[in-house]
C-alpha cells in the first residue's frame, strides 16, 4: 500500500492506494480541483466543506450523465440488433416458406405419380 499527498482547495491530505495507482490518485486530486476552481469562478466563495459538497455533486452529475449516454448507446445497440434479428427472422421464414412449398409441390408430383 502506497501514501499520496494530494492537494485540494488549499489543503494537503495524505491518501492511501494501491502500488503503482500514485498518478491516478494525483490526477483525480487535480479533477477535483478542478471542479473547485470553477465553482469559485461562478462566484461560489464558501467555506471548504461546501466547495468540496459542490465539487462532489458536479463529478455526480457528470458520472450520471455519462452513465445516461452508455445506457442509451447500449439501448441503441441492443436495438439494432433487434432490429437485425428480425430481418434475419423474416429471412428465415421466407426460406421455410418457399421449402415448404417445394416440398408441397413434390408430394403432389409424386401423388399425380
Amino acid at each position: 500500500m502506497s501514501q499520496v499527498t494530494v492537494r485540494i482547495n488549499g489543503f494537503s491530505y495524505a491518501v492511501g492506494c494501491k502500488e503503482g495507482q500514485e498518478k491516478h490518485l494525483q490526477a483525480m486530486a487535480q479533477e477535483v480541483e478542478r471542479r473547485i476552481e470553477r465553482i469559485r469562478e461562478l462566484g461560489g466563495h464558501s467555506g471548504e466543506g461546501r466547495l468540496l459538497a459542490l465539487a462532489a455533486l458536479l463529478m455526480a452529475d457528470e458520472i450520471h450523465d455519462l452513465t445516461a449516454e452508455k445506457m442509451s448507446s447500449d439501448t441503441a445497440h441492443q436495438l439494432a440488433q433487434g432490429r437485425q434479428a428480425r430481418i434475419e427472422n423474416e429471412r428465415r421464414r421466407e426460406q421455410l416458406a418457399h421449402l415448404v412449398e417445394r416440398a408441397e409441390n413434390i408430394a403432389d408430383a409424386l401423388e399425380e405419380d
